[in-house]
């Protein structure tokens, strides 16, 4: 079926004026087929890119609110605090849970050498 359709869009690119709006649009695809079609290649390679969209899309957003911080650090803190929830989500870690016994854990001693285990693709997870 890909094998057919980038066959389609050639035969359309050959026939369509490349300054028409269509043919931008197929020579635009044809000029990223090798990356489209990567999936079919290499099984770890997603169809689309659908989830990280997703996961990128509240902070894209919200960085317009960020600027309003107050100052440079104040950004920065935001923005570690943001990552830090995006990265639950990925993992299906409720944010406020994962803060609030991560924050008990260093406050009652949890060593440094073993920090990973607080990470939010470790939390919940027995060693």
């Amino acid at each position: 079926l890909v094998a057919e359709l980038e066959r389609f869009l050639r035969e359309q690119a050959a026939r369509l004026s490349p300054g028409s709006e269509m043919g931008k649009a197929i020579a635009y695809l044809l000029n990223h087929w090798d990356g489209l079609t990567l999936f079919l290649d290499d099984g770890c390679v997603e169809m689309d890119t659908n989830p990280v969209e997703n996961q990128i899309r509240p902070l894209t957003l919200t960085r317009k609110n960020s600027s309003f911080a107050g100052h440079d650090e104040g950004g920065r803190s935001w923005a570690r605090i943001a990552s830090l929830i995006a990265t639950c989500k990925i993992n299906s870690v409720e944010p406020y849970v994962w803060m609030k016994a991560t924050l008990k854990a260093i406050a009652t001693g949890h060593p440094q050498s073993r920090i990973d285990e607080l990470l939010p693709w470790s939390f919940g997870r027995t060693s």
